[in-house]
C-alpha cells in the first residue's frame, strides 16, 4: 500500500555502499522520528536521521540476547506507527527481496497503519555488478534466478527445487548461501549442472571491504569467505567487466569532523578509497542569534527585487536562504556562490548560480564579482555569524552597497550530535584527522583537549590549513581542489609518497 499520509516507510537501504540508498530513502531518513534498522545496514545510512531520532537496532544475531523475532519487529512498527511518528524501517537491499518486508507490510495493513514501500537496490544484482559480472549477458545468459540458501525445513536446503534450477540454466544468484554452499553445489551437480560451471563469490560487495573469489561449482565448498556473501553460478561468473582501482587508503583510520548532515560525501569518498571512517561531528549548525528574523526580512526584500546580487559563501547559507524564500523566486537579482557545494545546495531548491569562481574561496569570489560601475547597486551577503572579514569589504571597495545578514551560527557539537566518549577515543586512535573549515579545527581542539591527536592532519583548503597552523598543528596535507575528492586524493598522494621514501 502506498499513501501520501504514510506513518511507516519500509525503505531499502541498498547493498552496502551508503551511496546506493535511493534519494527518496535518504530524504525520508532526514525527517525520521524513529529509525528501525537491521544489522547489515551501514551506520553511515542510519546517521542520516536527525540527531534526536530514536534509533532501534533489530538486527537478528543468532544466539544473542538482542535478536528479535519477526513478530516483535512487526509489533514495534505497528506501535510507533500508531503513535503518529514518522517511522523509517531500514532493510538491507530491497525490502521485498528475501527481506521479510512483505510480512511487515501485512502486519501494518492488518493493523490499519498507513505505510509506504520505498524500493532499494538489491544486492542480488548490485553486488555481482560491483565485481564486474552482469547477471545477464547477450550470448551468455538470457535469464537469471534469485534464490535463498537460508530456508526452513528439516533438510539443510529444503523448500527449493534445486533440480528445476539446474535444468533452467542461465544465471543462478544465491543469497545467504555460504553456510550451505557445499550442499547447494552437490545438489546442483547431482541434478545435471556441470562441475566446471564458473562460480563467483563476493563478500561484503559494494563496500571498501569487498572480497571476490572465482572458482567452479565443484570447488564452491572450498571458498573461505564470510557472510554476507553473494554466490553467482553460471557462465557470466567467468566475465570480469569492471575496471578495478585498488583502495589507496586501505588500513587507514580517518576522522571526519564535518557537521553531521554534511559529512556524507567526504565519508563515502574515504570509504571508497579503503579507509575506515570515524565520525566525530565536532560542529553543529544553529539558528542565527535573532532566530532567523533578519534572514526572513532579507528574503522578502530579495523576492521584491530590491537587490542586484545575492552572495552566498556556504552551502548552509544557500539552504537557509532557500528555506526563507519558501519557493519564491529571487526577482531580477543574480546569485554568486563561493563553490560547487554551495551551487548544488541552491540547485536542490530549484535556484541557479550565475557566478561561480574557479577557486572556492572568499577572495576568489570577491575578485570574480564585477564592479558596481558607478551605479548604486545593492548586494545581499548571506553569511554565517563567524565569517572572515574578507568578502564584504572587497565588494564595498568595488562600489557595491552591501547588506549583511546572519543566516546561521556554527557551534560546538555535543553528545546528541555524536560527540561521545567512545567517538573521542576512536578519534584518538586514528591515523588521520580531516578539517573542512576553521571552525572544525577550533571545536576539535576544544573537544579533544588532553587526548592524543592523530599523527596526520589533512585540510580541505589553504584557509583551513592556515587556521590549523595558527592553532599550533602541523599540517601534512592540503587538498589541491577544495572538495571531498580533492582531500582524498591529497591523502592518497601523501601516503604513496611516504611509502617510497
Amino acid at each position: 500500500m502506498t499513501t501520501a499520509r504514510a506513518n511507516v516507510y519500509l525503505v531499502g537501504a541498498g547493498p552496502g555502499d551508503p551511496g546506493l540508498i535511493t534519494v527518496r530513502g535518504s530524504q525520508l531518513l532526514e525527517r525520521a522520528e524513529v529509525v528501525v534498522f537491521d544489522r547489515l545496514v551501514p551506520q553511515e545510512i542510519v546517521a542520516l536521521a536527525p540527531p534526536g531520532a530514536l534509533r532501534i537496532d533489530v538486527g537478528k544475531r543468532p544466539g544473542t540476547p538482542q535478536s528479535r523475532r519477526q513478530a516483535e519487529i512487526n509489533e514495534l512498527l505497528v506501535r510507533h506507527g500508531r503513535a503518529g511518528k514518522l517511522v523509517v524501517r531500514l532493510k538491507g537491499g530491497d525490502p521485498f527481496v528475501f527481506g521479510r518486508g512483505g510480512e511487515e507490510a501485512e502486519a501494518l495493513a492488518d493493523a490499519g497503519v498507513p505505510f509506504e514501500v520505498v524500493p532499494g537496490v538489491s544486492s542480488a544484482f548490485a553486488v555481482p555488478a560491483a565485481a564486474g559480472v552482469p547477471v545477464t549477458h547477450r550470448g551468455v545468459a538470457r535469464s537469471v534466478t534469485v534464490v535463498t540458501g537460508h530456508v526452513g525445513g528439516r533438510e539443510p536446503v529444503a523448500g527449493v527445487d534445486w533440480e528445476a534450477l539446474a535444468r533452467v540454466g542461465g544465471t543462478l544468484v544465491v543469497m545467504m548461501g555460504m553456510q550451505k554452499r557445499a550442499e547447494i553445489a552437490q545438489l546442483l551437480i547431482a541434478a545435471g549442472r556441470s562441475p566446471s560451471t564458473p562460480v563467483l563469490v563476493v563478500e561484503r560487495g559494494t563496500t571498501p571491504r569487498q572480497r571476490v573469489v572465482r572458482a567452479d561449482l565443484a570447488s564452491l565448498a572450498e571458498i573461505r569467505l564470510e557472510a554476507p556473501s553473494i554466490i553467482v553460478i553460471g557462465e557470466v561468473a567467468g566475465l570480469e567487466l569492471a575496471v578495478h582501482e585498488p583502495p589507496r587508503l586501505e588500513g587507514m583510520t580517518v576522522v571526519v569532523t564535518r557537521a553531521h548532515d554534511q559529512a556524507r560525501t567526504l565519508s563515502s569518498a574515504l570509504e571508497h578509497a579503503g579507509a575506515q571512517v570515524v565520525a566525530l561531528p565536532v560542529i553543529a549548525i544553529a539558528d542565527a542569534a535573532d532566530g532567523g528574523e533578519g534572514l526572513r526580512r532579507a528574503a522578502d526584500a530579495v523576492a521584491r527585487g530590491r537587490y542586484d546580487w545575492v552572495v552566498l559563501s556556504s552551502a548552509n547559507a544557500a539552504q537557509r536562504l532557500a528555506e526563507a524564500l519558501g519557493g519564491r523566486g529571487i526577482g531580477p537579482a543574480q546569485v554568486a556562490v563561493v563553490g560547487a557545494a554551495t551551487s548544488e545546495a541552491l540547485e536542490a531548491h530549484g535556484l541557479r548560480a550565475d557566478l561561480l569562481p574557479p577557486t572556492a574561496s572568499a577572495e576568489a569570489l570577491a575578485d570574480a564579482m564585477p564592479d558596481a560601475q558607478g551605479r548604486a547597486g545593492r548586494v545581499l551577503f548571506v553569511r554565517a555569524a563567524e565569517v572572515r572579514e574578507v568578502l564584504a569589504p572587497r565588494l564595498r571597495a568595488k562600489g557595491w552597497e552591501v547588506d549583511e545578514v546572519e543566516a546561521y551560527r556554527t557551534v560546538a557539537a555535543g553528545s546528541e550530535q555524536g560527540v561521545t566518549p567512545e567517538a573521542l577515543r576512536a578519534a584518538a586512535d586514528a591515523d588521520v584527522v580531516t578539517f573542512t573549515s576553521p571552525s572544525t579545527v577550533r571545536c576539535f581542539l576544544e573537544l579533544a583537549s588532553g587526548l592524543r591527536l592523530p599523527p596526520v592532519v589533512a585540510c580541505i583548503g589553504p584557509v583551513t590549513a592556515a587556521a590549523a597552523a595558527d592553532a599550533g598543528l602541523e599540517v601534512d596535507v592540503v587538498a589541491g581542489t577544495q572538495s571531498a575528492a580533492g582531500l582524498v586524493e591529497g591523502l592518497a598522494t601523501y601516503f604513496a609518497t611516504r611509502a617510497v621514501r
